[in-house]
């Protein structure tokens, strides 16, 4: 009879020493570095809060990757961690085999306790290594304040009981705990309990900020400042920003917003989606730029010529891998802005998402020179937009040349709906057919998807998961 699965000899170890809480702390002085893991692991799930709390205090690693083990935060085993933490911290002189310099909150690091608990890991994840040199630069370094890793997701009227919990400790004891965030989400969070959360991190160590609540201009006036003292953000998503007539405080507002972005010298990535306040302010923000970007996204928003013109003409976006204008109206602006753009980007650009835009057979043919020098793009999507068969195929021969576009996104030809607008499979059939005799002719293996959605014009939404035309 075999049996699947059995525990090894250092399951069986960590489960003896288990049935004697005592005996466990009082054997933790003499315990191998490779039951730490999976004695703490039956420790957690058990809820055993004084082995915890000794652990914690012998724990042989730089970081303790809680977050990995907590699917649902759990209040008592938290307060047990930093119980043992507040012991830990209270020493002058720390137990010779503590080497823990990190509490990690966050929801990864399952790798280390897969590794330690002799689950096969099929090779070490990129951010488990990047994970295992910072620690190592870290316990190089003098002894500094306990650092406390969470991501920062705040979504409810109110703070939940576990950041709450927390919060209170860490406001307790701020000058040996840092806590640190890099990744910061507000959804629909009361501006006073922002305030009052950020004033307990560490602002320097966010990375990536996304702001997504229907604000007023003055209340991300009120966040600005908080915003600009987060110097090493990388990425930056401000969504549903609203207010009203542009006035003397409007202006002040967005001076006040604009004038933050000088502060920001590693941001690459920006994204600003349904802004009404960007129509006609565009230059302030692109002119508060210090680094070249890589990618820009400004979805569903009003611009102005002069707005086309000034992002255009941006020293910053000339080394751009992404470009989303996706509901931007471009068919009223002067025909000869976006193949300027996408000029200055053509020997970067990798990325671009014009849809919903408006374009129709004659400014789509404006940009075709452009886009065919475009020689780094990979992904092309144009949907939602009114192009006929004819435009079609000169697109299709147009980007035929560029050698690494592998996915490409384009709208339902005109000549598939009745003048009622309604889609006609028969007709669709028939254009799909040309379309494939196109890419024979052109001789490169290639597929390209069709679809109706989203449709800006027409509100179609009959043709969502399309299948591809494919031509190998």
């Amino acid at each position: 009879m075999s049996v699947r699965n059995p525990l090894r000899l250092l399951d069986l170890a960590g489960m003896s020493l288990l049935r004697d809480e005592a005996s466990t702390i009082t054997a933790l002085k003499d315990l191998p570095t490779e039951l730490f893991p999976p004695v703490f692991m039956e420790a957690f799930y058990g809820r055993r809060s004084e082995t915890l709390k000794a652990m914690v205090q012998a724990w042989p690693f730089v970081r303790l990757p809680l977050g990995g083990l907590m699917k649902m935060p759990h209040l008592g085993t938290l307060q047990a961690v930093l119980d043992g933490l507040d012991i830990l911290l209270a020493q002058k002189d720390h137990p010779r085999r503590c080497r823990l310099r990190v509490l990690d909150l966050r929801n990864t690091s399952q790798d280390f306790w897969r590794m330690w608990s002799g689950y096969r890991v099929h090779g070490c994840s990129s951010s488990l290594m990047a994970q295992v040199a910072e620690d190592r630069s870290r316990a190089e370094q003098p002894r500094a304040p306990l650092e406390v890793f969470i991501e920062l997701h705040l979504k409810e009227r109110t703070l939940d009981g576990f950041l709450t919990y927390l919060i209170r400790w860490v406001e307790q004891r701020k000058a040996s705990i840092h806590l640190c965030c890099k990744k910061l989400r507000i959804l629909s969070f009361p501006m006073e309990n922002i305030m009052k959360v950020l004033s307990m991190v560490q602002l320097d160590c966010i990375q990536e900020v996304q702001v997504n609540c229907t604000w007023h201009l003055s209340t991300l006036a009120v966040f600005a400042p908080l915003l600009g003292q987060m110097n090493k953000v990388q990425r930056l998503l401000l969504s549903n920003i609203h207010m009203s007539a542009l006035g003397g405080q409007e202006q002040q507002h967005v001076v006040q917003i604009t004038s933050q972005f000088l502060r920001l010298h590693h941001l690459r990535d920006l994204h600003l989606e349904s802004h009404s306040f960007l129509e006609g302010c565009l230059d302030q923000m692109l002119r508060c730029l210090t680094n070249p970007l890589d990618n820009l996204a400004i979805t569903h928003c009003l611009l102005s010529d002069s707005d086309l013109n000034h992002l255009s003409q941006c020293p910053n976006i000339s080394q751009l891998k992404g470009l989303d204008l996706s509901g931007i109206t471009l068919t009223y602006s002067s025909p000869e802005l976006l193949p300027v753009l996408l000029e200055k980007v053509a020997a970067t650009l990798q990325e671009l998402y014009l849809e919903q835009c408006g374009i129709m057979d004659s400014h789509l043919e404006t940009i075709l020179p452009p886009l065919s020098c475009c020689s780094q793009l990979t992904f092309f999507s144009l949907r939602g937009n009114l192009i006929s068969m004819a435009v079609m195929g000169k697109l299709l021969r147009h980007t035929s040349g560029l050698p690494r576009l592998s996915q490409e996104l384009y709208p339902v030809p005109q000549e598939s709906y009745s003048s009622q607008r309604i889609l006609q499979p028969g007709r669709l059939a028939q254009c799909r057919a040309e379309l494939f005799e196109i890419l024979r002719v052109l001789g490169r293996p290639r597929i390209i998807w069709i679809s109706s959605s989203p449709c800006l014009h027409c509100g179609d939404n009959t043709f969502s998961h399309p299948q591809p035309i494919v031509y190998r």
